[in-house]
């Protein structure tokens, strides 16, 4: 990606010929040089700035495919997005857009990023997006999804956290590639989200017991930092001080929900040797941020890959190096479904079952993390339940076609790697109902 630029370097022609634009400088209109860009540019990033709108001529940008306006000024979703012809990908996050009007939404919308908005409803001719494959619409306000979006059988993720959503539209279940699906936050998971709270409470640090050093990472809800606990020692002038990770959300609402969520998610999750625990919860943070205290992990285990690309979309992304011996991926496969078999005991489905969530050290031990997208399986419609969790094992089922495919395997391998690849096929079934569940993958594995 390119470094923001500047009004000035637009305006002076400094930028003829660019592909990507992105200007943050308090802009209160559209600037009318972006035009000059017309036959060229390919991603508009005008995020942080002032706007309310966008001019009716837009489509003049007739190779746009990537429009990002967050953290502006929108309260409607500009109608005119509909009209650009080669529009794939609509960020707005974090506006006070309440409005959706009909007609906005480009029908080769691949990507739309609603997150942290007013929205109310979304309009019936979103089933005409058939590319539609990723929708985030955590830190909303709608009562309700259109029956029309189970038109979209190619819709993979959809983030629906955080909204007074009375039910799960129906039709979800059935998509044929619905894999990772996050609600918690909202009416019907909220009792179980306090219930976890208030029967398992967690312990409570004060942030003064934290002494911060570098960051380890981050994803979507927040960052994590390697730290030391410092325990109080018997000699009161001394502190014994235990290395672990701390994690600190970004804001109140992320692009998977709430911190409340995922903190009771992670009490429920209880203890398993391929999960990720949380220790405690963070109390008197300078900026009242919410955190949470993790055990710190030997640093020998990293990310198996890093996240979805605005070009593979929904995928993870590898190194172009990467490949695995068939003993890694079978110990992988293992462990991850084992993981999962565990929260879906638990009533809990992860959400983000991707490789980018997975720690491994290589020799096949891996670890399952971040349950920032996971949300409460109903208790009282077991079906319903159950055709959830055959959601997530679709994920799973991504997950081994990224490792078969990238297996290397010796002659007396073979067969057992083609059993792996069947079982693959059966976690990627188009018809939900006839995927495995994790409990029956893990006897399998």
């Amino acid at each position: 990606m390119t470094a923001a630029q500047t009004l000035e370097q637009l305006e002076s022609g400094q930028l003829a010929g660019c592909r990507e634009l992105r200007l943050a400088c308090g802009l209160t209109e559209f600037p009318r040089a972006i035009f000059d860009l017309a036959d060229t540019l390919e991603l508009l990033d005008l995020s942080g700035n002032q706007l309310s709108t966008l001019p009716p001529d837009l489509p003049r940008l007739h190779r746009l495919r990537v429009l990002f306006a967050s953290d502006n000024l929108f309260t409607e979703l500009p109608a005119v997005l509909g009209q650009c012809p080669a529009l794939s990908m609509i960020g707005f996050k974090a506006n006070r857009i309440r409005h959706v009007p009909a007609g906005a939404l480009p029908q080769g919308l691949r990507w739309l990023i609603l997150t942290d908005n007013q929205v109310e409803f979304l309009p019936p001719d979103i089933g005409q997006c058939q590319p539609l494959q990723k929708l985030m619409l955590a830190g909303n306000r709608l009562q309700s999804l259109p029956a029309q979006l189970a038109q979209c059988q190619r819709l993979e993720l959809l983030r629906i956290s955080a909204n007074p959503l009375a039910k799960l539209l129906d039709g979800l279940v059935q998509l044929p590639r619905l894999s990772w699906l996050a609600f918690a936050g909202t009416p019907y998971a909220q009792a179980q989200e306090a219930q976890a709270l208030k029967s398992a409470p967690i312990e409570h640090l004060p942030w003064s017991q934290l002494q911060i050093g570098p960051v380890l990472g981050q994803g979507a809800s927040g960052v994590i930092y390697s730290a030391q606990h410092l325990k109080p020692g018997h000699d009161q002038a001394k502190h014994l001080a235990v290395p672990v990770a701390v994690k600190i959300f970004k804001g109140e609402v992320t692009s998977d929900g709430l911190p409340a969520s995922e903190m009771a998610a992670s009490i429920q999750a209880g203890s398993h040797p391929h999960l990720i625990p949380a220790l405690a919860k963070i109390t008197d943070h300078p900026t009242n941020a919410q955190g949470l205290v993790m055990p710190l992990i030997d640093p020998a285990f990293v990310n198996l890959a890093g996240p979805p690309s605005l070009a593979s979309c929904t995928r993870d992304v590898y190194p172009d190096t990467t490949s695995f011996d068939f003993v890694t991926i079978r110990c992988m496969a293992l462990a991850i479904a084992s993981a999962a078999a565990h929260l879906h005991a638990q009533g809990l489905m992860h959400g983000d079952l991707y490789a980018h969530n997975i720690l491994h050290n290589g020799l096949g031990q891996a670890l399952l993390g971040d349950l920032g997208a996971a949300s409460f399986l109903p208790t009282g419609n077991p079906a319903q339940a159950q055709a959830l969790q055959r959601l997530e094992v679709r994920a799973y089922g991504c997950l081994l076609q990224e490792w078969t495919d990238r297996c290397t395997v010796a002659p007396h391998e073979q067969a057992a790697l083609d059993a792996l690849i069947q079982l693959q096929g059966q976690c990627l079934h188009k018809d939900p109902q006839a995927r495995p569940l994790f409990a029956d993958i893990e006897r399998t594995l």
